[in-house]
């Protein structure tokens, strides 16, 4: 990858997460460009003084290292993909990495092609959501070529702590999915011990207070729960994203001839919050089911 003093990296999707990684990179001292579908999601970062594209062609002409993060494999696709694309437009020697959670098979299928135009392609999706997006704290899961990955690891330091390569391209998405599937029953355990100890007549802040260094400790329990418990359902990470990942672990896990009924189970629970309206909550959301 070129010197530190002649990357120029661009941003694509400036979301809930999106706009907090491309801060960390500006803070940096790095310039930026960004594209967005809607340009106010980006209005913050080009106050901060990141400068915009109108397409993420324009964007693949500005920059020689590329980070995205969207919502749906669709959405991917069209960015890598289609006419107006990085694939297509980006220069020879650039490094594009998606940290979207998005298909394995998307994942090599972008590998392979921008392989042949020269340009380096990894998957990088990421765990811990806003809150380890604005804390910089995220873990990054990568899957290409290791040098590519070694490339960027200097980048990759900015946004997150816990940065490990994984192996060849569709490796990062592939794990992705395991830190998805043991999300999807813990928040069930998570969600049905808080009503539990309502239902008990117990205080469940104190409740968690004990549960949460004991053996039942998760991330979700002692991030998300007391957000259930505050009436805070804003999305760290959204139902219909979530969603969406189970999906794709479940449409693999199909192929590989594996039954994984927890997340079936969270996944037809989700399912149902959503068709009640529930879509644009965060995953914490699911307290509602028990509620409604």
């Amino acid at each position: 990858m070129r010197t530190s003093e002649t990357t120029v990296i661009g941003f694509i999707g400036t979301g809930v997460m999106g706009k907090s990684m491309a801060g960390h990179l500006l803070k940096a001292g790095y310039p930026v460009v960004v594209y967005s579908r809607t340009k106010e999601k980006a209005a913050e970062l080009l106050d901060q003084g990141a400068e915009w594209a109108e397409t993420p062609r324009e964007l693949a002409g500005k920059a020689n290292v590329v980070f995205t993060m969207v919502g749906y494999p669709a959405d991917v696709e069209e960015v890598y993909l289609g006419g107006k694309g990085l694939i297509q437009n980006g220069k020879s020697g650039s490094y594009f990495v998606d940290m979207t959670t998005s298909s394995p098979s998307l994942a090599v299928k972008m590998y392979r092609l921008a392989k042949e135009k020269g340009i380096h392609v990894l998957d990088a999706p990421v765990s811990g959501g806003d809150i380890g997006a604005r804390e910089a704290k995220l873990s990054i899961m990568a899957g290409g070529d290791r040098e590519a990955f070694d490339a960027v690891l200097p980048l990759l330091k900015h946004l997150g702590t816990n940065i490990v390569y994984q192996g060849n391209a569709g490796a990062g998405q592939h794990t992705k999915m395991c830190n998805q599937i043991a999300i999807a029953s813990n928040m069930i355990g998570v969600c049905e011990a808080i009503i539990y100890a309502e239902k008990a007549g117990l205080n469940p802040e104190t409740v968690l207070k004990s549960i949460t260094t004991g053996a039942a400790g998760s991330w979700s329990l002692s991030n998300l729960a007391p957000r259930m418990l505050q009436g805070n359902f804003e999305p760290g990470f959204y139902i219909k994203h979530f969603i969406k990942d189970m999906k794709i672990a479940l449409d693999e896990a199909e192929q590989m001839g594996m039954e994984v009924p927890g997340l079936a189970l969270a996944k037809s629970l989700y399912e149902k919050l959503a068709q009640q309206g529930e879509e644009n909550n965060g995953t914490q959301a699911l307290y509602k089911y028990w509620k409604s």
